[in-house]
């Protein structure tokens, strides 16, 4: 009964996470044509996929390999923007973390900002599953979303520049973040620190090295604590 539960519950997370291949998609064959734009063969740009799995870093790694950026700055930048998965790590801890080792190594590979997304939203909501099954939901999010981004990069890396600019296809990355921030905004504390952030994102976009990013989310989530304790104390002293 545990292995059909355990199935259902990845399933589940393949279900979900399937309208996400529409963004995987297309934002997967934008880095493909633009890693052949900046002159690699499409092996190196799948390796460069399947090693990093990180949109955005690669994004902007490659970005600065074109400005022929220091190997070092090229790879404090992309650790940079890549922080937040330490954010999403913790934020997933209390539900993964007593999995076994092998399975949350594969899990931390696997932590982008749909996976993330999807997940905290269902464990959240549904704190009965247990870790297998949570563990199984984690990686059924990714099911397709993965598989998809491989396939788009070598398409994009095979095609180069002939995908014409008409596409818009850098307009992909902010719909898919919109698409799972929206749902995430559930309570004045999670208002907050969205607030917060996107207020401190709009100059702090102008520090070097994408720190913005880094700066941004930690004022965002000092503003949702401290939302958080504010609504606490309210609350108590209406009870008292």
């Amino acid at each position: 009964m545990a292995t059909t539960t355990v199935k259902s519950a990845f399933w589940r997370g393949l279900r979900d996470g399937a309208p996400f291949v529409l963004v995987s998609g297309p934002f997967g064959l934008l880095f493909g044509v633009l890693a052949a734009e900046a002159g690699l063969i499409v092996p190196e740009a799948l390796t460069f996929s399947l090693a990093v799995f990180a949109g955005s870093a690669q994004f902007t790694a490659l970005q600065l390999m074109q400005e022929n950026a220091p190997i070092l700055i090229v790879l404090i930048s992309a650790l940079a923007v890549n922080l937040r998965v330490a954010m999403y790590s913790a934020s997933l801890t209390p539900y993964l973390g007593s999995a076994p080792l092998w399975q949350r190594a594969i899990a931390a590979y696997f932590t982008v900002d749909q996976s993330y997304a999807l997940s905290i939203v269902k464990f959240e909501s549904e704190p009965e599953m247990s870790v297998p099954e949570r563990m199984a939901y984690f990686f059924g999010t990714n099911g397709l979303v993965a598989p998809g981004w491989m396939v788009a990069t070598i398409i994009g890396a095979l095609i180069g520049a002939q995908v014409p600019e008409s596409w818009g296809l850098d307009f992909v990355l902010p719909l898919a973040f919109l698409a799972m921030i929206g749902p995430m905004l559930r309570t004045p504390a999670h208002l907050a620190a969205c607030f917060v952030a996107v207020v401190t994102a709009l100059p702090a976009a102008a520090l070097p090295y994408n720190l913005g990013l880094i700066v941004a989310g930690l004022a965002g989530m000092m503003a949702g604590a401290q939302a958080e304790l504010w609504l606490e104390r309210r609350l108590k002293e209406d009870r008292a």
